[in-house]
């Protein structure tokens, strides 16, 4: 009597005992989604019409903290690549969390000019004009991809880290240039609005909800990423640990 064997499965793969997150991290995580739903709920539905732009007015709610977001992310990028350049702490934890800072900058300067041509359209009458803000605007925008592009050539982790320092301490100059630029040429651009005075009540409070929100998800985002950058640098290192063990076998 020919007997089966019942099939052997494949057993499921062990859950890591140290996941990647943490308890403080799971808990922005969660304070992050609990302000973006803050800010939907009162952007979208409590906050009243302005009386020239009227709906559209709510884009500002998005394009404002997104540009102040970019802008800490730049400052952060360019304050840690000072401290790795400083002898006394050469550490690339610096340069990790510069790298990171810099990604999620990008990513809010990219909203910004997004949110900021929809705005445009509203406002001039078209997407896109070479002002004296989006010009510079565009310029950083650009400037920081190339950062980034700059981050992934060739060499040591010592060279990268110091070349993507120095590139930088050089992009972080020009954040001011575009903060001021309304200020030193009269683009068509509006000044600062909050400055201005010109938001007032539940318009003025969706701002800031916004900006606090945008805060901590940039929080959680720099935190992730450069945990992700510590384990490419990890990777890295024992690949090179491997070539060099082969190479001493071949010799």
């Amino acid at each position: 009597m020919n007997t089966m064997t019942p099939p052997t499965s494949t057993p499921a793969p062990a859950s890591p005992k140290h996941p990647t997150s943490t308890r403080f991290t799971r808990a922005l995580g969660v304070a992050s989604l609990v302000g973006i739903g803050w800010l939907v709920a009162f952007g979208l539905f409590l906050s009243p019409n302005d009386r020239v732009h009227k709906t559209g007015v709510r884009i500002l709610y998005i394009h404002v903290p997104s540009a102040w977001l970019a802008y800490l992310a730049f400052g952060v990028t360019g304050i840690a690549s000072g401290l790795y350049l400083w002898k006394r702490t050469r550490s690339l934890m610096w340069d990790r969390l510069a790298g990171a800072s810099a990604e999620v900058g990008v990513l809010f300067m990219g909203i910004t000019l997004v949110s900021g041509s929809l705005w445009g359209r509203i406002s001039w009458g078209t997407y896109w004009t070479w002002d004296a803000r989006l010009t510079t605007t565009a310029f950083l925008f650009v400037t920081y991809i190339g950062y980034l592009a700059v981050r992934d050539l060739g060499g040591t982790h010592q060279q990268r880290a110091r070349r993507s320092a120095v590139m930088a301490l050089l992009a972080v100059l020009e954040v001011p240039l575009v903060h001021y630029s309304v200020k030193w040429w009269r683009p068509l651009h509006q000044n600062e609005t909050v400055e201005e005075g010109k938001l007032s009540g539940l318009m003025l409070f969706s701002l800031f909800v916004g900006i606090i929100s945008f805060t901590l998800l940039y929080v959680w985002l720099v935190m992730h990423r450069q945990r992700v950058l510590a384990l490419n640098d990890q990777v890295d290192d024992r690949g090179l640990d491997v070539a060099l063990a082969a190479r001493r076998e071949e010799s």
